[in-house]
């Protein structure tokens, strides 16, 4: 009998359905790569309050918890949201639960790290809806609106035409598009211990996506990463 794979288990919260549904297709795609060093657990809630799924998590050892959130636009009320949800996440660490939170942010939302698995996206985009052209050219569809993109068979159609070495692509890009806004003189904020950018596009997201890779890397990961460049 083969040897059972030991299991390494990744907590999230998320604040929508595609970013859940985004994971629990990486887990998948992961485990169902032969190669894979360990089984990839995935335990992730649809919780827009970072406090809230501190409070319901039991564990009694140090546990990182990504929260993936958007940066939906300059205006006071987004921006307020964004803050709220840095406050909660630090409120959070205070718990004594040996709790660390990390931000996996979208700026202006997660769509930006769906496109960035087949194209370059460096454009400064104006509202959150222009994310649906960068889709339908990625996809090759020809959605009418967020909406549509969003629906779960459709985005999970878009998550089919992905490989393992997309996601090592989005990773790249992602990285790229940090770099540049350092080589543009962009101010990174900071605010209770968390990092990010009022400039889009921007993002954390691969931060999280990355470390999942790290951790199973394999020769043929490997691979993968040298062809893309990403520096593992």
């Amino acid at each position: 009998m083969a040897n059972r794979k030991k299991s390494k288990k990744y907590y999230f919260s998320v604040e929508g359905q595609t970013e859940y549904w985004y994971l629990l297709w990486l887990k998948d795609l992961i485990n169902s790569t032969e190669e894979a060093a360990f089984k990839v657990v995935i335990d992730c809630k649809i919780e827009k309050d970072p406090l809230k799924r501190a409070k319901g998590l039991s564990t009694t050892s140090k546990t990182e918890i990504y929260h993936f959130s958007d940066y939906e636009s300059e205006e006071d009320r987004h921006v307020k949201l964004f803050k709220d949800t840095m406050d909660q996440m630090k409120k959070a660490m205070g718990l004594g639960k040996q709790i660390v939170y990390k931000f996996g942010y979208s700026n202006f939302t997660f769509d930006l790290w769906i496109v960035l698995h087949k194209t370059d996206c460096f454009a400064h985009l104006t509202h959150r809806k222009d994310y649906l052209s960068y889709i339908n050219r990625a996809y090759s569809k020809t959605f009418e609106s967020m909406d549509e993109y969003k629906y779960e068979d459709n985005f999970k159609r878009c998550l089919n035409q992905l490989t393992l070495s997309d996601v090592i692509k989005a990773v790249e890009r992602s990285k790229n598009i940090m770099k540049n806004n350092v080589a543009s003189g962009y101010f990174l904020h900071k605010y209770k211990g968390f990092s990010y950018y009022q400039e889009n596009p921007s993002l954390a997201v691969w931060e999280a996506i990355e470390k999942i890779l790290k951790d199973y890397k394999s020769v043929q990961y490997q691979i993968l990463a040298h062809a893309a460049d990403v520096g593992w």
